[in-house]
């Protein structure tokens, strides 16, 4: 393993609806070898059922959680935010002075009063209390966050580990949209059977630079030294500017 070059940003690494810190583990380990730092966070709004409590997290509690992650490195940060996680992101961005570079990844980059759900036309419901488990027909099956294939092992394995997500984050509309004033990218998987899958071109289309990866909805789960490839250029790229 090389020695983590402290002259280079750190990689601030964003989950996206229902996963943890722990899908970008293989990702990490691939940046460490090459000298890059890196931190996986948590959002609020991933909740263990047992734990859950009204009023649930939502958007804004989640933008929060990625400030104060942020807040918590010294020196220049590129934020890497997957899937639902665009949303609070885009609405932290602003408040994130050491944020240097904003990349989404198979991501939700919304503009001022736009929700994720809302994307794929789904009405806001009456009341944003409660869950939504990761087995929702109408919306995502687990496996699609990966290869789409549940009889896979690696695919169960991961899946397994999914938690249900607050049915506010799904629908709270993004109040700033940060990445107007920050440098970004967009990164696609070729393979994406998500939800997300389906509006990544529309959302790509508002950022500076966009890039196309080997992989599912989360690449750097199945394809991370491909993946890690494409996050160390754009660091590259950013410190030379």
């Amino acid at each position: 393993m090389s020695d983590v070059d402290t002259t280079r940003p750190v990689f601030l690494l964003v989950p996206g609806g229902h996963h943890g810190p722990w899908v970008y583990e293989r990702l990490q380990a691939v940046l460490a070898d090459h000298g890059w730092a890196s931190h996986a966070m948590s959002l609020r709004s991933a909740v263990a059922e047992e734990a859950a409590g009204e009023p649930l997290p939502g958007v804004y509690d989640d933008a929060e959680a990625v400030r104060a992650a942020a807040g918590a490195i010294d020196g220049p940060v590129i934020v890497v935010a997957h899937s639902y996680a665009g949303v609070p992101v885009t609405e932290a961005l602003p408040d994130l002075p050491n944020v240097v570079h904003a990349v989404y990844v198979a991501a939700y980059m919304l503009d001022v009063g736009e929700g994720m759900f809302q994307t794929h036309g789904v009405p806001v419901p009456e009341s944003l209390a409660g869950l939504r488990p990761p087995e929702n027909p109408d919306l995502n099956l687990p496996a699609a966050f990966y290869d789409g294939d549940p009889a896979n092992p690696e695919t169960a394995a991961a899946s397994a580990r999914l938690l249900p997500q607050t049915v506010r984050a799904d629908y709270e509309t993004v109040t700033r949209a940060g990445w107007r004033n920050v440098p970004n990218s967009y990164v696609i998987p070729e393979a994406d059977v998500s939800i997300t899958g389906t509006v990544a071109e529309r959302m790509a289309a508002r950022a500076d630079t966009v890039y196309r990866v080997p992989g599912h909805h989360a690449p750097f789960y199945s394809h991370p030294k491909e993946f890690a490839e494409t996050l160390m250029e754009i660091g590259t790229r950013t410190i030379e500017g």
